[in-house]
């Protein structure tokens, strides 16, 4: 699961759900723009920086990290990145650093030369697993899917999908928020397609409207379901549609859920869901 990109591509559609995470509720969201930054003649990149969209103003430039694997020299790294950037942009005065980890577990032992700063208040690293979901649950929930467990994420993908149903009156930002959930579970589930995932999520019209599904179109990946001239395709999308059922239904059994559930998932009848799996084993 390539953990960075999906968590830039968060901040780029939501940066309040980054300033959820800090338990920052004073920030301005609207005055910050998440950019990529390309440090001049040098192989260093920092891949997630909020930069205040006014010169002017006394907000802190945000250094943000992504760190999902162990580096023994991550810190030695990220302070350098970060000192040759304010050393190239001498107008920058205020500025903080957040490291994203999973867990406290990847979080190296080589702090030493960088001691004073961990302790203070200038960096910040947060632990997705120690997260407190009680206040802005929603925007800190879609980021704690990230660490959900296989078993329980497509459940938990259903309840935040509802909860954002519940909670946003805005018809285009809750279409957003569950196409952001839609991401990180095709993340999660590589071996599911889009489709499947959005009917195990039971959404699976609204994501025919979505911009993603759009681009699966384009890609060419709906080809098989679309042959046939104008008189024929209601009947070929049908029988696509019921193939694409059967075909997930191994994998789904795979993940660990039950006959009954998968059937529901599909709308398929449990005598359906049995049927195909004997095939399947014979």
């Amino acid at each position: 699961m390539q953990t960075d990109k999906i968590f830039y591509s968060l901040f780029q559609a939501f940066p309040s759900i980054f300033f959820a995470i800090i338990g920052d509720k004073t920030v301005n969201v609207n005055a910050y723009k998440f950019v990529s930054v390309e440090l001049k003649e040098t192989a260093f990149r920092i891949d997630g920086v909020f930069i205040p969209t006014s010169e002017t103003t006394n907000q802190p430039l945000y250094f943000v990290e992504v760190q999902f694997q162990l580096d023994s020299a991550f810190y030695r790294r990220f302070f350098a990145e970060i000192f040759l950037y304010l050393r190239q942009n001498e107008s920058v005065n205020f500025w903080r650093a957040v490291v994203i980890y999973p867990q406290r577990s990847l979080d190296p032992n080589d702090q030493l030369p960088y001691q004073l700063l961990l302790n203070s208040l200038q960096v910040q690293r947060i632990y997705l697993d120690e997260l407190d979901t009680g206040e802005n649950s929603l925007q800190v929930a879609i980021v704690k899917l990230i660490i959900e467990r296989e078993e329980t994420a497509v459940d938990k993908g259903r309840e935040l999908i509802l909860q954002a149903r519940q909670e946003l009156p805005d018809e285009t930002t809750t279409k957003q928020i569950v196409e952001l959930i839609e991401t990180i579970l095709l993340y999660k589930f590589t071996r599911l397609s889009r489709e499947e995932l959005a009917e195990m999520l039971g959404i699976d019209d609204e994501f025919k409207k979505t911009r993603m599904y759009q681009s699966i179109k384009e890609d060419g990946l709906e080809e098989g379901r679309q042959e046939g001239r104008q008189e024929g395709r209601q009947e070929g999308r049908q029988e696509g549609r019921q193939e694409a059922k059967l075909e997930a239904i191994p994998r789904l059994l795979a993940l660990g859920l039950s006959v009954e559930q998968v059937a529901v998932a599909l709308d398929l009848t449990v005598a359906q869901v049995q049927q195909t799996a004997q095939n399947q084993s014979s």
